[in-house]
């Protein structure tokens, strides 16, 4: 088999996958061939239970599929770490830990041009893993702490997500815990505690807010009592809300019967477009008149439907989408120039190239992605801002990877990966308050939430606050060793009041070692060099099995579906994160201090140090 059929092959095999009914469902096309070279460097390092590949960037690319073969020949596949959506990473290093160890295999690494448009596979390189007994070169972080990196980018602070805003008002109740009380505190915690400033949902326009109805003679009648409460809710709590628009109004519908979710979501076009523009700006002129032009401006914005690009969303054609895009687009701008919109909100980073061909304005690319860190859309545009405004471990519903720790050294690599070159990553969602398949039929049911029924802290919330610890100034920062910057990587940074803090984690991306592996533990020696003089006090704190993790104190508990008024009282006193180590005070030497930590897999660390004199 020549190189060319190889990548055809491969080409073939990707387009496959990509409209297999996961992550697009609306035919993909033929395999496409991206104007883009193979990728050039490729280095498959041994480690001890995974294989680390390096290799150099392909301008416009913007990700790469990783391929592996047990022969240099192939037949090559893509390296499948169970995160479904698109089996693609923005950038390397990447950790193949799916590999059984002794064994040997070829990599090949293709470029991606769009989600279904691959470049070649470069030449294969061999690699294999050692087994838990062999010697491995030990992990080195090393941390200019006199350095500056320039200002820590913060990609959570933007935006998360949320069951649609209606349920912020409801008195109904999920495990004896009131919905709307909840969801409010839960909106409130994660603008407080993380310092998340907007908030995106689907659902502002369905019938439960009463916003449009036909009259007697077919003439629209609007009215803004439930989204006023809605949007007065949000604001209350500190945020503003990312408009989605959608679903379509009963009355407006071409085809009522077209749902989806249980609250009925209706997903088809508009049976009258002009009817669909003047909804849109009376909408927009309503919410400028009651919150003032400048603070609309400012921190709102409206992105036009959600996932068009799958059929349970969309009823329509995607010409039909396009329609209904540049209508609502020159409806928003009809109020106002300034306001922002944009979209296309699709599933699996499908139809970006599409947005910026529309005959109408686009004042942000937004799409979305689970299983993966973003990726890297510059190679497409690299003018507008890139809002990924629905972004998880896993799109599945009710799915345990959710609540676990692993979820959490995710959610760390995917921030680390995107901070500097994308604007929002919203986690979704902030609350297992969260009915779109049915609401919470258990306490820890695997729901997309960073906080439960009770708002008890899971691990990727945690992962999140140790984030936001951090200072506001990025210091230098090299690792070494097995499994540097691809299983284990860190985020480094310096207070105004000189403190230091590296958070460090080790997380794979490999589903299947989702309870973790104890073949993929490191430890890692932390060392801090360009310390001022004076003694420094040293913090520790953790998430892993025993810190931080809700789902493991709760089968402590003896688990069950939902916990007593007792066990409710008891879950939420320990509902915060403790030093994992007594405080320690050291003097540096030389301007220097090191330490070593023990990191399973998967876990995190944060450890800082702040002077005292």
């Amino acid at each position: 088999m020549t190189v060319g059929d190889i990548a055809t092959q491969a080409r073939a095999q990707w387009v496959a996958l990509m409209g297999s009914g996961g992550a697009q469902d609306r035919a993909p096309g033929e395999p496409d061939a991206a104007d883009l070279p193979a990728p050039t460097g490729l280095v498959a390092l041994t480690g001890r239970g995974q294989v680390t590949l390096h290799w150099d960037p392909v301008e416009g690319a913007i990700g790469y599929a990783v391929h592996r073969a047990t022969s240099p020949t192939g037949p090559f596949t893509v390296v499948d770490h169970g995160g479904g959506d698109v089996l693609a990473v923005p950038h390397g290093p990447y950790a193949d830990t799916t590999v059984e160890p002794e064994r040997e295999y070829w990599y090949a690494v293709a470029p991606l041009a769009t989600v279904t448009a691959m470049g070649p596979l470069c030449m294969p390189v061999p690699g294999a893993a050692v087994g838990p007994s062999s010697s491995v070169a030990p992990l080195l972080l090393s941390v200019s702490a006199g350095g500056d990196a320039g200002a820590l980018a913060r990609p959570w602070r933007f935006m998360v997500g949320s069951e649609h805003l209606s349920h912020l008002l409801s008195t109904d109740r999920t495990g004896g815990r009131e919905i709307g009380a909840e969801l409010r505190e839960a909106l409130a915690r994660t603008h407080s505690a993380l310092g998340v400033e907007t908030v995106r949902a689907h659902g502002i326009l369905c019938d439960d807010l009463g916003v449009y109805s036909l009259a007697a003679d077919g003439s629209a009648v609007y009215d803004w009592t439930g989204i006023d409460q809605v949007y007065d809710t949000v604001l209350a709590l500190g945020m503003r809300p990312i408009v989605e628009l959608g679903f379509m109004p009963r009355d407006l519908a071409s085809d009522p019967s077209r749902t989806v979710f249980t609250y009925g979501g209706i997903i088809s076009p508009p049976k009258d477009w002009s009817a669909w523009g003047d909804l849109v700006q009376a909408l927009v002129s309503h919410l400028v008149s009651r919150y003032g032009l400048e603070a609309v401006r400012d921190g709102w914005a409206f992105e036009v439907w959600n996932e068009a690009n799958l059929s349970v969303f969309w009823s329509g054609t995607p010409a039909e989408y396009w329609r209904l895009y540049e209508v609502a687009a020159r409806a928003v701008k009809s109020v106002d120039p300034g306001l922002r919109v944009g979209g296309p909100a699709t599933a699996a980073v499908g139809w970006v190239s599409e947005q910026l061909e529309v005959d109408a304005p686009v004042d942000f690319l937004s799409t979305h992605i689970y299983g993966s860190p973003p990726l890297d859309l510059r190679g497409i545009n690299a003018d507008l801002p890139l809002w990924w405004t629905e972004w998880g471990v896993t799109a599945t519903h009710g799915n345990e990877v959710n609540d676990m720790v692993f979820a959490a050294t995710f959610l760390l690599r995917g921030m680390r990966s995107a901070a500097g070159r994308i604007e929002s990553l919203a986690p979704w969602v902030a609350s297992d308050h969260f009915e779109e398949l049915g609401r919470p039929p258990r306490f820890l049911h695997g729901g997309f939430g960073l906080l439960t029924v009770g708002n008890l802290a899971k691990p990727k919330f945690w992962a999140l606050w140790l984030a936001q610890k951090l200072g506001d100034t990025a210091v230098p920062a090299s690792m070494s060793g097995d499994g540097a910057d691809s299983l284990v990587e860190s985020w480094t940074a310096r207070g105004h009041d000189g403190r230091v803090g590296a958070l460090i984690w080790n997380g794979t991306l490999d589903h299947s070692k989702r309870d973790g592996s104890e073949v993929l533990d490191r430890s890692v020696t932390l060392r801090f060099d360009g310390l001022s003089e004076g003694r420094f006090e040293v913090r520790q704190w953790r998430v892993d099995a025993e810190h931080g993790n809700v789902a493991a104190r709760w089968q402590s508990m003896g688990g069950g579906d939902w916990p007593t008024e007792e066990q409710w009282a008891e879950l939420t006193a320990a509902d915060h994160l403790p030093e994992a180590t007594e405080m320690s005070i050291v003097e540096p030497e030389g301007g220097v201090v090191e330490l070593t930590i023990d990191l399973p897999n998967p876990s995190i660390a944060f450890v800082e140090l702040t002077p005292v004199g």
